[in-house]
């Protein structure tokens, strides 16, 4: 999995590629905790080229929400993929997140 990073005002952007695997949990949460840490309001993970999810990553997108809420910040996810969507549907997991088809529509939800 391959995870890049853009900023737009106080909101980042991160962009996951590939497979959503536990393999990743280490480098994800340590991406994720230095963005949380920084001066920002919310995070919109950008998941339109993850092509699987797998139950280590749904307990990390859980830790994330855990932790921006700790952190007074917000996190959404953008694009789901068909595939990853019916997976966060099927684990109920679908409620847990703000979840938007675009991702200018997620950014924009931030102002």
């Amino acid at each position: 999995m391959k995870i890049t990073t853009q900023h737009y005002d106080d909101v980042s952007v991160v962009e996951l590629q590939g497979e959503f695997t536990g393999e990743f949990a280490k480098t994800f949460a340590d991406t994720l905790s230095s963005i949380v840490a920084s001066a920002i309001s919310g995070i919109v993970l950008d998941m339109t080229k993850v092509s699987f999810i797998d139950s280590l990553s749904l307990e990390q997108l859980l830790w994330l929400r855990d932790y921006c809420e700790e952190n007074n910040r917000q996190i959404k996810l953008a694009g789901l993929e068909e595939h990853c969507a019916k997976i966060l549907e099927v684990t109920r997991l679908m409620e847990q997140f703000d979840i938007y088809q675009e991702l200018a529509e997620a950014v924009k939800s931030f102002a």
